[in-house]
């Protein structure tokens, strides 16, 4: 039997009995429970399994470096063994996730092989259960796998468009793509409704700030990945992060919300995504008072996990906690007890783990100390294994490098990504009728945040026959950088410049730079189109300026829309799908939720 065909027996029986489960459910009708022939040879399989087979499911893992059987002593240091394939082997883990930061990308071909070879290294001699395999492709500004693969503007960018069927088209495309390159899971969509301006880790990954709208746009995508895909999609985060200042990556966010408005404004997306039949949903690292007053964060609070996401809105599927290795949820308890914690609480997979070993063996000696019952494994277990058998995975988690060119990033998606970013360009501002600017030929600057951002727009007005240079400045201009871009404004026609996240001076004054860049270049007394390529809140901090729209993104999709609607070929149709506050003053809108100009 070819390696790329060898799946386990358990597996394949597996499959067969469940071959009536699949994704094709009716519009809102969550996915049917399987057949008892299913459930019982389900059951058969879990029993056959050792408890450290049945603790490896539970975990969710990644390697550095592109290739299953090249070694990397990263991987030595974190795991003790060199390559992937024997990170694969060692702990036998039931998920796997892709990040291109971290070597794993170089191009979807090679993805897909990637893939087949962990695939390989799951299914060999002693192993018995596929991996799902997963990555953070949200769109966007949270991307894992870049060009050839389809880019779309990200959730905001949907949220400023309106349009739930373009959302799932969108996710559609990208889970047909993930799916030819051997990923099998997308950590997406974001379902927290952003109503903090300040929120410094989701902003932009969020819909809106309008709960409706986020549940739309959460079940339009969950459609698009789940069933016009095939692949599993995951709602984030629970019980919602769009109210904080805190980045949960660095520090522990506290989500003042009262039970009211926890219903009213975190809880819908979520509840729309369970009855939408969502096959997982990730937790955040966040402390909810209202939910548990212990000061716990979500991610190991049984009264949130199990309490509220199980028994309260009857979610079925797999709970998996959002990155271990993040701060908010290591400074409590330490890596061991928060394992066995989250466990506790009602999770199914520990995704990330910082410390594996010292985690592995840590759940494995909670079940042995009698702590955790070996019957609450198998209840985590069986439901990653059903999610697998829905999804195909069991069966055939293979692919066909050759074929990844015929999906990923084909003329027809690329034309379908276009036309939706497209719409979502927002005019905020437009006091002295600036753009559209007419066909004359004409010099124009390009300069602030982004290399290949920067670079991009530039060769998008290049090709409607401006005369362009370029001056980018980073996120955290220097006074040399700005004074330069000042003496290029003055020697051209029109400056565009772009700003990204130049709200946000929690951490440092990097941002005030870009807000110093932006005033010295109105100052200038030339024409001046101030473009906000991230969060859309930037204007509160310039509001002089007389020019201002926003795109949600940065991608070469982004720049690429925003220069048809500089030059007028087509009409900003966006509307803000947030408020814009007033700097200083959060609960009072400088341009509010719904506001878009045109022509």
């Amino acid at each position: 039997m070819s390696a790329l065909r060898r799946v386990s027996l358990a597996g394949l029986a597996l499959a067969t009995a469940v071959s009536g489960v699949g994704v094709g459910t009716a519009a809102g009708t969550p996915p049917p429970e399987p057949p008892a022939a299913a459930a019982a040879a389900l059951g058969r399989t879990i029993q056959q399994m050792s408890l450290e087979e049945k603790v490896g499911q539970l975990l969710v893992l990644f390697a550095y470096g592109p290739d299953a059987h090249r070694p990397d002593a990263r991987n030595t240091t974190l795991y003790g063994v060199a390559t992937p394939a024997e990170v694969v082997a060692k702990y036998k883990p039931g998920g796997w996730i892709y990040f291109n930061a971290r070597g794993n990308v170089q191009n979807p071909t090679q993805v897909a092989t990637f893939s087949n070879q962990l695939q390989a290294a799951a299914t060999s001699v002693g192993q018995r259960v596929p991996l799902a395999i997963a990555t953070d492709q949200e769109q966007g500004v949270v991307v894992r796998i870049g060009p050839p693969a389809t880019q779309f503007g990200g959730n905001m960018a949907h949220g400023a468009t309106r349009d739930a069927a373009d959302a799932r088209t969108a996710a559609g495309i990208t889970g047909r793509e993930l799916k030819a390159m051997g990923i099998q899971q997308d950590f997406a969509p974001v379902a927290d409704v952003n109503v903090n301006a300040l929120n410094p880790v989701i902003g932009v990954r969020s819909f809106s700030s309008d709960p409706q709208l986020v549940a739309d746009m959460t079940v339009a995508q969950v459609q698009g990945f789940q069933r016009d895909a095939g692949i599993i999609a995951t709602a984030k985060h629970f019980p919602g992060h769009g109210d904080t200042r805190d980045d949960s990556h660095t520090s522990l966010p506290t989500i003042n919300h009262t039970l009211e408005e926890w219903n009213t404004i975190d809880a819908p997306p979520f509840k729309a995504a369970i009855k939408a039949g969502i096959d997982s949903i990730m937790t955040a690292h966040i402390v909810v008072p209202s939910l548990d007053p212990s000061g716990d964060p979500a991610t190991l609070s049984k009264p949130i996990l199990t309490g509220v996401l199980r028994k309260q809105l009857g979610f079925k599927g797999v709970i998996i906690t959002d990155g271990l290795e993040m701060a908010a949820v290591r400074q409590q308890y330490g890596d061991a007890e928060a394992a066995v914690r989250a466990i506790e609480a009602g999770v199914d997979q520990l995704l990330l783990p910082p410390a594996p070993d010292v985690q592995f063996n840590a759940v494995l000696d909670a079940v042995r100390s009698g702590r955790i019952s070996e019957k609450r494994i198998d209840e985590s277990v069986r439901r990653i294994l059903l999610l697998k058998l829905k999804n195909g995975i069991l069966s055939d988690p293979y692919v066909d490098p050759a074929k990844v060119s015929a999906t990923v990033g084909t003329p027809e998606s690329l034309a379908a990504a276009q036309a939706i970013v497209d719409k979502s360009v927002t005019l905020v501002k437009n006091t002295t009728n600036t753009v559209p600017l007419s066909a004359d030929p004409r010099k124009i600057l390009v300069t602030g945040w982004g290399v290949s951002t920067t670079q991009s727009l530039a060769g998008s007005l290049a090709r409607r026959g401006a005369t362009t240079t370029v001056a980018q400045t980073g996120a955290a201009p220097s006074d040399a950088a700005i004074a330069d871009a000042v003496a290029k404004a003055k020697q051209n026609d029109v400056t565009v410049v772009l700003t990204q996240k130049a709200w946000d001076t929690t951490v440092t004054d990097k941002q005030a730079k870009q807000q110093k860049l932006v005033k010295d270049l109105l100052a200038t007394g030339e024409p001046v189109i101030v473009v906000a390529v991230r969060d859309p809140y930037d204007i509160a901090y310039f509001d002089a300026a007389p020019t201002y729209l926003a795109t949600y993104g940065y991608a070469a999709v982004s720049m690429e829309s925003l220069a048809k609607t500089i030059y007028g070929e087509i009409k900003p149709t966006g509307k803000l799908p947030v408020d814009i506050p007033v700097a200083g003053r959060p609960d009072t809108a400088l341009y509010p939720f719904g506001h878009g100009m045109t022509w």
